[in-house]
């Protein structure tokens, strides 16, 4: 049997390349706002934050600390069960989005938190003595002065879904890093390895220069 060249490898990788797009947006949409309503609610349970509560901060904390602490590979198996019971299945793109989701969201939830944290005080005093309530601070306060920075971790998340994307090849997540594996590696096949390598880093270029783009945008607005 002939060993596949890298151009007549272009099909499979074109469909490689759309599996693990589908991947990386659905995870990134879901992360944007799980990581959002999560980083919020870190913020104000914080001590210094506009609603404190020292023992649900503690327990959120301890949590996200938990799922950020381990490898994504560690992570992708042992929530293989979870993923199964969520989609049905534990391989394939749709599979993966289950654990993309679950170990970005406590990564961007710690990009929101910091993110607020650096809005000045200044505002949130002045909100709160013309009555501004908790929530209409969040919404018309804390949030649109922290855009910019939330644009750029979210470009980082969206990075750093690409490779965890790549990873989710191994347990036959679908996706450029499964195309890799079983036409690449198995098979000793450099060149044909090296084309799911170029198209990643392609594609890691494409999304931070359009996310850069985005941040230096609205600094202008500013």
């Amino acid at each position: 049997m002939n060993k596949l060249t890298w151009f007549d490898s272009l099909p499979e990788v074109w469909e490689a390349t759309q599996e693990t797009l589908y991947m990386v947006s659905i995870s990134f949409l879901l992360t944007v706002i799980g990581g959002i309503l999560l980083g919020v609610v870190l913020h104000v349970t914080s001590p210094s934050g506009l609603w404190p509560q020292r023992a649900v901060n503690g327990v959120l904390g301890a949590i996200v600390n938990i799922f950020r602490s381990l490898p994504f590979l560690i992570l992708m198996i042992a929530l293989i069960g979870v993923t199964r019971l969520v989609v049905g299945t534990a391989i394939g793109p749709t599979a993966a989005i289950v654990p993309l989701t679950i170990g970005a969201i406590p990564f961007y939830a710690r990009v929101v938190e910091s993110s607020l944290r650096e809005v000045p005080v200044g505002r949130v005093e002045a909100a709160q003595a013309m009555g501004a309530t908790n929530g209409q601070i969040v919404r018309k306060v804390l949030l649109p002065e922290s855009v910019s920075s939330l644009v750029a971790g979210a470009t980082l998340t969206v990075v750093l879904l690409v490779g965890y994307s790549a990873m989710a090849g191994v347990i036959g997540g679908g996706g450029l890093g499964d195309f890799a594996i079983v036409y690449g590696y198995q098979r000793f096949n450099t060149p044909v390895l090296l084309v799911a390598v170029v198209v990643l880093i392609v594609l890691v270029q494409i999304l931070q220069s359009i996310g850069d783009g985005v941040v230096r945008a609205l600094a202008h607005r500013r």
